[in-house]
């Protein structure tokens, strides 16, 4: 995969070359990486937060201006500094007024350099799939649960991962219903509540939106393997989808356990060895993130938000983390998918723009695409009903 190792920011302008023109409406914004770029510039100006020069460009075909900060990860930023120490901040646990007050700045400056990350996170997932060949390992495939809002609208996040190269191929939401019982208090305040609850039927759709994705990196005459438990959602979108005739799904229910510190049975050993590696992943993104603990103040408030430190935690496992550090295995998945030859930095991952009308993104494309919708995403596949709910209508 064709990434550079340093910031285009600290290019020297006078070496910098834009590959395209990055207005969508141009004809030179899809241009051949073959066919140059038609181009001039046109001067520079000094930026505010350094005092640094831009280099500024002309596009010869529509006769838009851009500059170099348009292809890099802090344009319209006022505080760049910020990004890789949020990141690296966000996946070691600290919540966004801890970090505001490490590094003295507002709270909201950090929620919006959250967003922004988690936007070019999915879009750098999006950019590695792209790459890859396709699929020659088992798919571990389970929901990572949690909530946004309040303790009655749960989220499962689904997370399919490789079964040998540990690579998280991406995630998916699905706002569900929570379980088990209801004290008296919570019955009376969910009869009050006007927020409708989540449809049914959502674990479903966020199945077959996985698989839609495994399909789209399959050819077409391509076999593969699906580990899961025994949820119900997973065999019914499996038995609707057009991948269940080359589809090989092995199975491993729940199975009872005894006290902490007992031993295993052989059928949870069996099964905690089939889905160690997403059980390893949920057990990473529960330790590492603030806001995915089990009893915290800084839990989600939307979905999309969840789902873009979603992929911040999935770049970051892919990209940044090795491996193993108790074997110790110093590869990372990228390494072993061959995607990479060494892990990256924050400053790596943040090292270029990706434009999202450049890239086909194979899932939660209206995420990338309305980035500036403050409500909750509109996933394609959900109903009306759903719709309303995602909307807190």
């Amino acid at each position: 995969m064709d990434w550079p190792r340093r910031s285009i920011e600290h290019t020297p302008r006078d070496r910098f070359k834009p590959p395209h023109c990055p207005w969508p409406e141009c004809g030179q914004h899809h241009a051949h990486p073959d066919l140059p770029f038609r181009y001039k510039r046109d001067g520079s100006y000094p930026r505010l937060c350094d005092n640094r020069r831009v280099q500024r460009f002309l596009c010869k075909a529509c006769g838009r201006g851009f500059s170099t900060q348009t292809f890099t990860c802090t344009y319209y930023a006022k505080l760049p500094h910020l990004l890789p120490h949020a990141a690296a901040a966000l996946n070691a646990g600290s919540a966004h007024r801890q970090i505001a007050r490490s590094f003295g700045c507002s709270p909201s400056t950090i929620t919006r350099i959250a967003a922004r990350l988690g936007r070019h996170a999915l879009l750098l997932q999006a950019f590695a799939l792209n790459h890859l060949s396709g699929i020659d390992e088992p798919i571990v495939l389970d929901h990572f649960e949690s909530f946004v809002w309040s303790q009655f609208d749960a989220l499962g996040l689904a997370t399919p991962v490789g079964h040998e190269s540990w690579f998280v191929f991406g995630v998916d939401p699905a706002p569900h219903r929570r379980g088990g019982r209801l004290s008296a208090a919570q019955k009376r305040k969910l009869e009050k509540r006007t927020r409708p609850l989540a449809p049914r039927g959502s674990v479903r759709d966020s199945f077959s939106r996985v698989f839609d994705l495994i399909q789209s990196l399959l050819g077409p005459e391509d076999r593969w393997t699906l580990i899961s438990d025994a949820h119900p959602a997973g065999r019914a979108a499996l038995a609707g989808h057009p991948l269940r005739k080359r589809t090989r799904h092995r199975v491993f229910p729940n199975p009872p356990r005894g006290s902490k510190g007992s031993p295993r049975s052989p059928a949870a050993r069996a099964r905690d060895e089939a889905m160690f590696p997403v059980d390893a992943l949920h057990a990473l993104w529960r330790h590492s993130h603030a806001h995915q603990r089990r009893e915290t103040i800084a839990f989600a408030r939307r979905i999309n938000a969840a789902a873009e430190r979603g992929f911040l935690m999935v770049v970051w496992r892919n990209f940044v983390k090795w491996r193993s550090e108790r074997r110790p295995d110093r590869r990372t998945p990228a390494m072993v998918k061959g995607l990479s030859d060494e892990p990256w930095s924050w400053a790596r991952v943040l090292a270029q723009r990706l434009f999202p009308s450049r890239i086909r993104v194979p899932f939660i494309a209206p995420l990338a695409r309305n980035a500036r919708v403050p409500n909750m995403m509109k996933w394609p596949s959900l109903s009306p009903a759903g719709i309303r709910y995602m909307n807190g209508q």
